[in-house]
C-alpha cells in the first residue's frame, strides 16, 4: 500500500482506492461495483476488475477514468447512506501533510506509528505524513497497550482516536514518549484531554473528515493554507455565533466518484458546507458542536449530544458516554446517554447525571434515559456506531454489548415548570 500510494502522488502510478481486506466479501463487492476500480491488488498479486452488470455512469468521468490530479479514492463509510468515494488530490494530500508537520513541529526521519484502518482518512494521512518525512510507519491492525512503548517502536509520533487514547490511559501505558499523539475522529471530552495530558502526553486535537483530506484544524486553529467560517440561515456569523462549519483551502477533495463534479451542495464559491455545527471566537479558534444531523430536537429545543457527553464525562463515575436522541412521543426526541461506568459494580444514577449536567446546561438537555455498557459499539474508524446505538436502544436492551443497566425518567416526573419552559422558550 504504501509504495502505491508513493506512486500515486507522484504520478507514477495509477490512482488507489483502499479497502480494509476485513470487510465482508459482500461488502467489498458493493464498493467494487459502486467505485468500478480497473484492477484490484491484493498480497497474491493484482487482477482486472469487471462489474458484474454494465451501467452507465454520469458526468465526469463516463468511461471510469479518475480526473488526473486524484490520488486516492477514499470509501465514506456510508454509515447513514449509500459510500461515497471522496476524490483527494496528489496536491491536496502533500499540503495536509507538509502543514500537519510543520504546525506539530515533526522533522524528517521522525517516524509515525499507525493504528488506525490506512483505508480510512485518518490512516492515509499517517502514510502520506511517513512519505514526506522519508520514513516507514509502524502498521498495527490492533492497539496492544501491552506493546505501545514509543522507544522500542522508534516512534515518536501518532494518530489515535479518543476511545484509544481513554484505553492506553487505563492500561497506565506511559505517552510521555510520543512527541505528539493526534487526536481525532471524534470529539475529544476535556476530561479525558486532561487526564492525559496530566500524565505527560502532548495530545493534539483534529478537526476535519474524508473532504478535506482529514484533520485541518489543530486544536480549533486551521491549519496553514486552510480558513473556517460557519454560516447560520445562509449567512456566514460572527465570532461566537453557531452554524454550519464550512472550510475553504488546499486541503479540499475534487469531487465524488463517478458523480457529476463536485455537487453545488457541497462546494460553493470554493466553501465545502461540512455536516458540523461549531462556533468561532473572537481569536478565530473553532470550537465543533457535533453533526447538524445529530441534534437532538427535544420540545422544540435543540441539543448537542457531544456536549451532554463531555459534561457526562466529567461525572464521578462515569467512564465513557454517547449520547444519543431517541423518538419520544411527548417530546419528539429524548436525551439518552450510553454510558460505560468506571466502576460496573457501582455504576452512576441518572438522577445525579441529569442534576450535574443541568448545573452547566439548560434542563431539557439532560438526559431522560441512560443504559449503561460494558463498552461502546466503534465503526472501524473508531468512532462510536450511533446508528447501532440507536437501533439498539429502540429495541430497549443492549444485551449484545453487555448491558449492565437501563434506566428511564418518565415523562411524568417533568415538572409543570419544566413542560412551561419547553413550550414557551420552543
Amino acid at each position: 500500500m504504501l509504495d502505491a500510494l508513493a506512486a500515486a502522488l507522484d504520478g507514477s502510478g495509477p490512482a488507489i482506492l483502499p479497502l480494509d481486506p476485513r470487510l465482508p466479501p459482500a461488502r467489498v463487492a458493493a464498493l467494487l461495483e459502486a467505485f468500478v476500480p480497473a484492477a484490484v491488488q491484493t498480497p497474491e498479486g493484482a487482477q482486472r476488475w469487471r462489474p458484474a452488470t454494465h451501467r452507465p455512469h454520469p458526468g465526469r468521468g463516463r468511461d471510469g477514468t479518475v480526473p488526473p490530479e486524484v490520488a486516492v479514492v477514499i470509501a465514506t463509510s456510508g454509515s447513514t447512506g449509500e459510500p461515497k468515494g471522496v476524490q483527494l488530490p496528489a496536491a491536496a494530500l502533500l499540503h495536509s501533510a507538509r502543514a500537519s508537520l510543520d504546525r506539530i513541529g515533526a522533522g524528517p526521519g521522525e517516524r509515525w506509528l499507525c493504528p488506525l484502518p490506512v483505508s480510512h482518512v485518518g490512516g492515509l494521512g499517517v502514510l502520506v505524513r511517513s512519505l514526506v518525512a522519508g520514513t516507514t510507519p509502524v502498521v498495527t491492525q490492533r492497539l496492544d497497550p501491552g506493546r505501545v512503548d514509543p522507544a522500542r517502536l522508534g516512534c515518536t509520533r501518532v494518530s489515535l482516536v479518543p476511545t484509544q487514547l481513554r484505553r492506553l490511559l487505563t492500561a497506565g501505558v506511559d505517552l510521555a514518549g510520543f512527541g505528539t499523539i493526534l487526536l481525532g475522529g471524534a470529539a475529544a471530552p476535556a476530561g479525558l484531554l486532561a487526564a492525559a495530558r496530566q500524565a505527560g502526553a502532548r495530545v493534539v486535537t483534529t478537526y476535519g473528515m474524508s473532504e478535506t483530506c482529514g484533520g485541518c484544524v489543530y486544536d480549533g486553529v486551521p491549519l496553514a493554507g486552510v480558513a473556517v467560517r460557519t454560516v447560520a440561515e445562509g449567512v456566514a456569523g460572527s465570532a461566537g455565533s453557531a452554524g454550519r462549519i464550512e472550510i475553504c483551502g488546499p486541503v479540499l477533495f475534487a469531487g465524488y466518484r463517478l458523480q457529476p463534479g463536485p455537487p453545488a451542495s457541497a462546494l460553493a464559491g470554493g466553501w465545502f458546507a461540512t455536516s458540523d455545527v461549531g462556533s468561532l471566537d473572537g481569536t478565530g479558534r473553532l470550537s465543533v458542536h457535533g453533526r447538524a444531523d445529530e441534534m437532538i430536537n427535544t420540545g422544540g429545543e435543540k441539543v448537542a449530544p457531544g456536549e451532554v457527553a463531555a459534561e457526562l464525562e466529567g461525572c464521578p463515575g462515569v467512564r465513557e458516554a454517547v449520547v444519543i436522541g431517541e423518538p419520544d412521543p411527548e417530546w419528539g426526541e429524548r436525551v439518552t446517554a450510553i454510558v460505560v461506568p468506571a466502576d460496573p459494580g457501582n455504576p452512576p444514577e441518572l438522577p445525579a447525571l441529569r442534576a450535574a449536567v443541568t448545573r452547566r446546561m439548560p434542563h431539557y438537555a439532560a438526559p431522560r434515559a441512560m443504559v449503561l455498557v460494558a463498552e461502546v459499539p466503534l465503526l472501524p474508524s473508531g468512532k462510536p456506531d450511533v446508528a447501532a446505538l440507536r437501533t439498539l436502544a429502540a429495541q430497549g436492551t443492549l444485551a449484545a454489548q453487555g448491558t449492565l443497566a437501563a434506566q428511564r425518567t418518565p415523562a411524568a416526573q417533568s415538572t409543570p415548570a419544566e413542560g412551561r419552559d419547553r413550550v414557551s422558550e420552543g
